[in-house]
């Protein structure tokens, strides 16, 4: 049930990210958001794997 929810919050936040894109509330490409944000996508899935424990 973990991995189907985190494919869930994956789509959606991924599907959240192109209608921004699309509507103009946001001006990046994807590379340009990886590479920024690329070290707090790492300590999300830390913290994912320490909740996933038990």
């Amino acid at each position: 049930m973990g991995s189907n929810l985190f494919a869930a919050i994956v789509l959606i936040l991924v599907g959240l990210f192109f209608l921004a894109r699309n509507l103009g509330w946001i001006d990046s490409s994807i590379g340009t958001l990886l590479a920024t944000w690329w070290p707090a996508i790492l300590v999300a899935c830390g913290i994912g794997m320490l909740f996933k424990r038990k």
